[in-house]
């Protein structure tokens, strides 16, 4: 009764939903598990070293934002946290200095500047995290050279800043990504920059301007000498800018990609101008003294790194920052006046990223047309994939949990694979240069159990019976449904194949004046040698390893076997 009873209840909640979204509650539901031993033991350690607590990976936080940050996730007592660091001897100085709890935090080697340090560190990574999952990801190491007057390389001959602020994060989410997806609320989040985003005063107005161009730095391989982005001379100030823009356009691009799939939430942020910062540790002296007092007592838009390092936290740990695929940034825009109230408050003023309003100032803030370009997005992806040899896994949408829907699609799926494979060897394509597609030997192999078993045997007995049934059910096709194209199909003759095609094509022969004719209702009735000569050319195609040319479509119509009358003659039909 009560089995009966929660049944019910299941349907009744699946009714009361609509659409494709019917049954999404059960999409986590699992069926009990049974643990092996080893997987038992596992669980316990990974519940001893962490607890309850939500694991958090974030890169640079020796310094600056990362450090500050670092700081009040611990605070909280509710994260493990893992820094991931180049300099670990700094780190371990730091935590002692900052009174880090060392329960709840762990320091690992991962040097930006090398692809082989982050694959370690995230094989590192997985050894030490055992079963728990990584709840955020945040992507926060940066490097800002402006006054170099030529790049710098990394270990893989890449420019050491878009290398160290994206490329590297780039691969790194790419290894870490599919086991995220095993925590309740897993974010990603990447720090971009006012900088790269031209809508605004301090990415629009102030020269070099990010831009990415048509990515033809990338799209060369951005090897060295190619020290840019869009394959132009180097700017130390413009490869910050562009990397900062890198990582705001794949949060977006992410998010579009993996968040359905995934569950996981995508956002960028700008916790405001930190003008005294080690991120300004390489400008010239004179900058690092008067660039915080311009930005506190002109601009208004000083941060101090200690806010900062709140704000950051913020969006890793606020339920409200949960929503993807956007860009946070905190207090609206810059004040009008606003000379008095700095000299008043020592700097510390509300403005569009500048300090103050505390932690309801949050807000989504507009990204340019740069960042929000889509097209580009697709580009920068595939180039960064190709340059960092990263691997993505398949983003797969939500599929309804539906029981039938299960039966039906695991019936079906065998069915469906047969029918398109039959349609790939009987309608084959081209590729770009105007070849034909050929067939791998594997699809081959399928092709020729389908004829033997499906059709041959299954087609004679089961098959035979369902295609009456069929007939029976379905009825003929209407004629109102055969008529209302606008235009003959052309056939598929040489003269409309590229020429690079014409020589891989072979040209049936004439077909007689019997197979011309058109019938009513059926083609003729095939005697067994042409049967016997259709089935060698199967197996001709399947067995002459890709070389026998194909025939062309043009000179044999579509066919399929159907049951003929009492006499159980087999008649071929035109499709």
């Amino acid at each position: 009764m009560m089995q009966r009873t929660s049944a019910i209840f299941i349907l009744a909640l699946a009714a009361a939903a609509s659409g494709a979204d019917a049954f999404k509650f059960m999409s986590n539901w699992q069926p009990p598990k049974v643990l092996t031993d080893v997987q038992k033991v596992e669980l316990a350690k990974t519940e001893k070293r962490f607890g309850d607590k939500k694991l958090v990976v974030i890169t640079g936080c020796s310094s600056g934002l990362g450090r500050e940050t670092v700081k009040n996730l611990l605070a909280t007592d509710m994260y493990h946290v893992i820094g991931a660091v180049r300099d670990v001897d700094k780190m371990e100085a730091v935590a002692e200095i900052d009174g880090f709890n060392m329960d709840n935090f762990h320091i690992m080697e991962c040097e930006l500047n090398s692809f082989a340090s982050v694959h370690k560190f995230c094989e590192d990574l997985k050894e030490y995290q055992m079963a728990k999952p990584i709840d955020r990801l945040i992507c926060n190491a940066g490097v800002y050279q402006p006054s170099l007057p030529y790049a710098k390389w990394s270990v893989d001959g890449h420019e050491q800043t878009m290398q160290i602020n994206f490329l590297s994060h780039f691969l790194m989410i790419s290894k870490l990504l599919d086991g995220m997806r095993a925590a309740p609320d897993p974010r990603v989040i990447m720090v971009g920059s006012v900088t790269g985003n031209d809508n605004t005063v301090g990415g629009g107005g102030v020269y070099p301007i990010a831009d990415l161009k048509e990515l033809k730095g990338f799209k060369a391989g951005f090897e060295n000498p190619v020290a840019m982005a869009d394959g132009y001379g180097f700017i130390g100030a413009k490869a910050y800018k562009d990397s900062k823009l890198c990582l705001m356009m794949m949060s977006n691009f992410l998010h579009s990609k993996f968040n359905r799939s995934h569950g996981i939430t995508f956002s960028s942020i700008y916790p405001g101008c930190i003008a005294e910062t080690p991120l300004f540790r390489e400008k010239r002296a004179w900058f690092r003294k008067y660039f915080p007092v311009f930005m506190k007592y002109i601009t208004g838009g000083y941060v101090g790194v200690e806010e900062a390092g709140q704000r950051l936290f913020q969006v890793a740990h606020d339920p409200r920052c949960s929503k993807s695929g956007v860009y946070w940034s905190w207090n609206g825009g810059p004040r009008e006046g606003r000379g008095a109230a700095a000299l008043e408050k020592g700097g510390q003023i509300s403005g569009g990223g500048g300090a103050g309003g505390g932690w309801d100032s949050i807000y989504i803030n507009d990204q340019s047309d740069k960042v929000n370009n889509l097209e580009l997005c697709v580009e920068l992806f595939q180039t960064a994939t190709k340059i960092t040899g990263a691997q993505w896994p398949e983003a797969k949408t939500f599929t309804s949990p539906c029981p039938t829907l299960k039966v039906i699609s695991a019936i079906s799926a065998n069915m469906i694979a047969r029918e398109e494979l039959k349609r790939m060897a009987e309608r084959p394509g081209f590729n770009e240069d105007g070849t034909p597609i050929q067939l791998t030997k594997r699809k081959k192999a399928a092709l020729v159990a389908d004829k033997v078993i499906v059709q041959g045997v299954l087609g004679n007995t089961v098959g035979r019976v369902g295609r009456v049934a069929g007939r029976l059910l379905l009825g003929r096709i209407p004629d109102t449904a055969k008529e209302g194209s606008f235009q003959e199909e052309k056939p598929l003759d040489a003269s409309a194949l590229p020429t690079s095609a014409v020589d891989d094509v072979m040209i049936a022969p004439e077909m007689t004046a019997e197979t011309q004719a058109k019938p009513s209702k059926f083609m003729d009735v095939i005697n067994e040698d042409d049967k016997s000569l259709l089935e060698d050319e199967i197996f001709d195609q399947v067995f002459a390893n890709g070389n026998k040319a194909l025939v062309d479509s043009a000179s044999i119509e579509e066919r399929e076997w159907k049951v003929g009358e009492p006499e159980k003659q087999k008649e071929l039909s035109t499709v």
